[in-house]
């Protein structure tokens, strides 16, 4: 098996789905699959003076190779000097990046409701002598934290809130103050929206939701310009050796591959549940940036070609929330979001969110979605003891 071909065959014009479908893929070899197989090593053979693209099995490895050129044709198509590196999460990712970037003395500008892991990553930039500030993502707030920034990290949508941020418009203020961005595409997907394209100097999500979509495997990536910082990423991730496993990596681009089936059916299921909610006296606080008075759908809507798959809203306690999830049927109680099976959670249990004890956090799967607003009205339904018809 040889990657030594340069990957083609998709027209830089062609569809998402068709994207989807082939990106990453080696040129055709007579009787070889069409997505070779993962490849297991350690090591490679190499005689003479290390100068071939695989040496060592912490460095690369043929399988990355591929998943990367995949990411890398959704996330910037037609731009051959975008770079991904692939990671063993999205955790991985977020900390290589973070900690390839910044020195003692820099400062950060994070979001203040974002991903509930953050607050652990400052307390250790902190601890490394490296200043953080902090801002909500609605109402572009960050703006006012960016003055004597090294970088500026974006969520948007952030996670749980479902706030949106003016991309560009952050893009062009930190730029204007010298300042790297980072944007955490986890929740939008490459086809939801491309950071790279609005300016952003990387993007960086977690593979373990949507993109991969089945819930079976833990990934992440950062995609960025070729260029020293994201040479500095990859160095960080050769130190700290936060790898993917070939099998992962195998099982993310074959999945990458119903994409766009997977992330349209979701969005379209997502707003017909987000309507559904809006009619309901016990639903408070409901957000989903696709609907048309959500108020981050007017940014939302000239930054993201698809609005995602999660629907966040409040319950009025903690025991209704509670028996809203117990009553479910076709949605499993589960963290995580992004999988063809519809999840949800109470997101006050994990305790490092700042949200109502019976805030939900609802991932809209690939079910009927027929079915799946009849199971949600009747959960909500039971779990304040309505009779059914």
């Amino acid at each position: 098996m040889s990657d030594s071909a340069t990957p083609g065959g998709v027209p830089g014009d062609a569809g998402e789905g068709t994207r989807a479908v082939r990106a990453g893929l080696p040129e055709p070899v007579k009787y070889e699959p069409t997505l070779p197989g993962p490849v297991f090593a350690a090591h490679y053979h190499l005689p003479g003076e290390p100068t071939g693209p695989y040496t060592y099995g912490r460095d690369e490895n043929p399988t990355w190779t591929r998943l990367e050129r995949a990411i890398g044709e959704l996330e910037a198509p037609g731009h051959d000097d975008v770079e991904t590196l692939a990671f063993a999460s999205g955790m991985a990712a977020i900390s290589a990046l973070l900690f390839s970037q910044l020195r003692a003395g820099d400062t950060v500008v994070l979001p203040s409701d974002g991903y509930q892991a953050l607050p652990l990553v400052s307390a250790q930039l902190e601890a490394y002598g490296i200043g953080v500030r902090t801002a909500p993502t609605g109402g572009d707030a960050q703006l006012d934290a960016l003055d004597g920034a090294r970088l500026l990290w974006i969520e948007s949508p952030s996670n749980p809130g479902l706030d949106v941020c003016d991309i560009r418009r952050l893009v062009e203020a930190a730029h204007a103050r010298d300042a790297l961005v980072a944007v955490d595409n986890t929740l939008a997907t490459p086809l939801g929206q491309r950071p790279l394209e609005l300016g952003a100097d990387f993007s960086v999500a977690s593979g373990t939701k949507q993109l991969t979509g089945h819930g079976d495997i833990l990934l992440g990536y950062v995609s960025g310009r070729a260029g020293e910082a994201m040479t500095a990423v990859r160095r960080w991730r050769k130190i700290v050796g936060a790898i993917p496993g070939p099998m992962e990596a195998w099982l993310a681009h074959r999945s990458i591959a119903t994409l766009q089936l997977r992330v349209d059916r979701q969005a379209a299921s997502a707003l017909a549940v987000a309507e559904a909610l809006r009619g309901r006296p016990e639903v408070t606080g409901l957000r989903y940036p696709g609907l048309r008075d959500d108020p981050a759908h007017e940014v939302a809507a000239r930054q993201m070609r698809r609005f995602g798959c999660v629907v966040s809203f409040t319950l009025p306690t903690r025991a209704h929330a509670e028996r809203f999830l117990e009553a479910l049927r076709l949605v499993d109680d589960a963290t995580s979001f992004g999988g063809v099976r519809s999840t949800a959670e109470r997101r006050g249990r994990w305790g490092g969110d700042a949200v109502p004890e019976g805030f939900v956090r609802l991932s809209v799967g690939a079910e009927d979605p027929e079915d799946l607003v009849a199971d949600v009205l009747r959960a909500l339904g039971e779990s304040v003891g309505e009779t059914a018809p």
